[in-house]
């Protein structure tokens, strides 16, 4: 897992919209780079209109969101039409970005061993350091947490 102080690991996927985006094409704006393991469930669902409902004070803040599962362009486009996110979602397939950030770890669930995303959040500077990790979020106050801190 990365810590305050790294250098945010770069990466380029496509998003919701089909459109290519990068860490580097975002320096010199805040990234809130926000893991979540899948579309349409309860607790991803939660955490992404808690993300939409404060849109505005991240961007008064000049802090992009951006959402990054392994579900699919269509599944994050159906996702963000649904719950009108205005933000974009990043599709990790292959989870090479969970990996680089080290969110992609082996989960247990009813005594399953499975490997996913472990629901973190990372707050990038403008010039590409990781300035805060939120390790493990638990989805209720998550993102009045982030605001306090940016």
């Amino acid at each position: 897992m990365l810590k305050p102080g790294d250098k945010a690991p770069d990466f380029s996927a496509t998003t919701d919209a089909g459109e290519s985006v990068s860490l580097k094409a975002l320096r010199g704006q805040t990234v809130v780079l926000y893991f979540y393991p899948k579309d349409n469930t309860p607790g991803c669902t939660t955490e992404a209109c808690d993300f939409r409902d404060r849109a505005p004070a991240f961007e008064a803040r000049d802090a992009v969101v951006l959402g990054v599962s392994p579900d699919s362009v269509k599944s994050h486009d159906k996702f963000r039409a649904k719950f009108d996110l205005p933000f974009r979602l990043v599709s990790d397939p292959d989870h090479a970005i969970a990996e680089a950030y080290g969110v992609w770890q082996e989960k247990s669930l009813y005594g399953r061993k499975y490997m996913g995303i472990v629901r973190s959040t990372f707050v990038i500077d403008p010039k590409g350091k990781v300035v805060h990790v939120h390790e493990k979020v638990k989805v209720k106050g998550h993102v009045d947490a982030l605001l306090a801190g940016l």
